[in-house]
């Protein structure tokens, strides 16, 4: 949906919560009608679809307001940061269509003013410096039915916590002697307020800053202050911050600095998928998938393997929406945008994945024609390639029945069907091995047939694909399944761990034979193989050795018959 800047509450009529919150800020003056976004992610891993729901939302609604967005990267904690995940975030962004200009920052940009203002609000009595262990501060905190107890610390002068607190920038401490606390309430019903923690002691290298720092601030204290120094309109946060939002404000206020709106939508959760970070590290290290990138994990740079488009995965964000409370949406949505936009722009070619040999036995030795096929029948896809047709061919296995039940419009003894492009066939006979096993189909072809359509007119129900022996390619196919075999694998029963419910059939590898044009085609190019589904050229592919991932199947209509029967 397309929306003018100008747009006030009045005909917000019908449009999400965040809509209707910018639109009365904009009626209001508030921020000066302006919109500026930022998109936060902490470096400490890869990007998945939950992050994408998040990038559109936010670079979105400043596009659409014809504001500004910021990428930010949450680098407060050293300790599992890297640029690696710097370098991924940024091309995922940018692959999905996120654009920052020059406003790429760094939560380690504003390190010395964070600190300059933590020494504010010791000044100001609004902060002090605890001794306490970490179990300790974590027992005194209290409950959601009891309030949390004071700390021995809490009432030390601003001399000696201004003393302690550049102590512990100089590196005189240890890590967890000592911590840097607002002092706010400790009787507060929101338990985030009982006197949470600024800033911690973390003797390790900062992949910007190298070693200046051994004090990093937490993240409530830099996330707020960081939109505060961006001239950030709206934080749009997910739903697990509504609880801080409240400290968000507390700090702002506390330092009487420019304050914008936090607001929160509700996460995204996904069937037959998890998106905890900490589950999916544990999948790489645990070596349960081939890395971040594995066409079977839900991360960006996984799915643009597997052959998934930004411009779906856009799609599928928009048709989600945003909302407040979590929701779980299956991944058939997902993959429906991901089909309905390869059906637009994928070209269409022919590949075998299970072979069968059939013999034309009345088409003349050594022949060959080539038959000019288009990416497309009705021509959304430009382009055309040159298809080799023989005496010998592959077609699909699935595709021949000896015994063939009701409404089955494809080959079997006596039945004729179309070649795809190419000419009608009919099944003469069946060549079985020793153990009765089906190896080769004998059939005849009828000359006048060919393109398709012959002098007389009559009907032919059934039209297969096939691959000409003598010039296939063979390719790996790695054909890709759920990960998880529950729809909800990150909600397990006491006693089993997520890892137990993978799916051992995620990935089949098979020995395909296609079409030589496919083999030229290069790593990330998406295409359709007719009648099977859409598959993408994955990087291991090698001159004459391509390999294709199975992005998503197409709709079977003889598997549901078949299943019916």
């Amino acid at each position: 949906m397309n929306m003018d800047a100008s747009s006030t509450p009045e005909n917000s009529v019908g449009l999400d919560f965040l809509h209707v919150r910018i639109n009365q800020d904009n009626a209001s003056g508030r921020f000066g009608r302006k919109v500026h976004t930022r998109f936060p992610p902490e470096p400490n891993g890869y990007l998945h679809i939950g992050h994408a729901k998040s990038i559109c939302i936010n670079f979105g609604l400043a596009q659409e307001y014809g504001g500004l967005c910021n990428l930010r990267f949450d680098d407060t904690n050293p300790v599992k940061e890297d640029t690696e995940y710097v370098d991924s975030i940024r091309e995922d962004v940018h692959w999905l269509g996120g654009e920052w200009d020059d406003r790429e920052y760094y939560a380690s940009n504003y390190f010395d003013q964070l600190y300059a203002f933590a020494e504010q609000l010791i000044r100001d009595g609004k902060a002090y410096v605890d001794s306490q262990s970490a179990e300790e501060i974590r027992a005194s905190r209290g409950t959601l039915t009891q309030p949390g107890t004071e700390s021995p610390y809490r009432n030390r002068s601003i001399e000696e916590n201004l003393d302690l607190f550049h102590r512990m920038r100089g590196g005189e401490f240890a890590d967890g002697e000592h911590v840097l606390r607002a002092k706010i309430d400790m009787a507060s019903p929101n338990v985030v307020m009982r006197d949470p923690t600024l800033y911690r002691i973390r003797h390790a290298e900062h992949h910007r800053t190298g070693d200046k720092w051994c004090v990093y601030p937490m993240y409530d204290f830099t996330h707020c202050l960081s939109d505060s120094l961006e001239g950030i309109t709206h934080s749009i946060c997910t739903l697990e911050f509504v609880n801080n939002r409240e400290l968000y404000d507390w700090v702002l206020d506390a330092l009487n600095v420019y304050h914008p709106q936090q607001i929160e939508f509700a996460r995204l959760g996904l069937t037959y998928t998890v998106l905890s970070k900490r589950k999916l590290i544990q999948l790489v290290k645990g070596g349960f998938v081939r890395g971040w990138d594995d066409p079977r994990m839900p991360t960006i740079c996984g799915m643009r393997r597997r052959g998934y488009t930004p411009e779906a995965i856009r799609d599928f964000c928009s048709r989600i929406g945003v909302a407040r409370a979590e929701n779980l949406v299956e991944y058939s949505l997902l993959e429906f945008c991901v089909r309905e936009h390869l059906n637009a722009i994928a070209p269409r070619t022919m590949a075998v994945l299970d072979p069968i040999k059939v013999v034309i036995e009345n088409y003349p030795e050594g022949q060959v024609e080539w038959f000019d096929m288009p990416f497309s029948q009705d021509g959304s896809v430009e382009g055309s390639r040159k298809v080799p047709f023989s005496r010998e061919l592959y077609i699909e296995r699935d595709d021949f029945r000896e015994d063939p039940p009701k409404k089955f419009h494809r080959l079997f003894p006596g039945s004729e069907v179309r070649l795809r492009y190419a000419y009608y066939v009919t099944c003469k006979d069946v060549i079985k091995d020793a153990d009765g096993n089906i190896v080769e189909l004998r059939c005849t072809y009828d000359p006048e047939s060919k393109g398709g359509a012959t002098p007389d007119g009559r009907k032919i129900k059934g039209t297969i694909h096939w691959v000409s022996v003598p010039h296939a390619v063979s390719a790996e196919v790695r054909l890709y399944e759920h990960l998880f075999t529950s729809p909800t694998p990150g909600n397990t029963p006491e006693g089993v761990e997520f890892t137990d419910l993978l799916n051992p059939d995620s990935m089949r590898v098979v020995t395909a034979q296609v079409e030589p044009a496919l083999a030229e085609f290069p790593a990330g190019s998406r295409v359709q193989f007719e009648r099977l589904g859409y598959f993408c050229v994955d990087p291991d592919s090698k001159p004459g050795a391509p390999v294709f991932n199975r992005t998503v199947t197409l709709k079977d209509s003889w598997a549901k018959i078949e299943g019916k029967q």
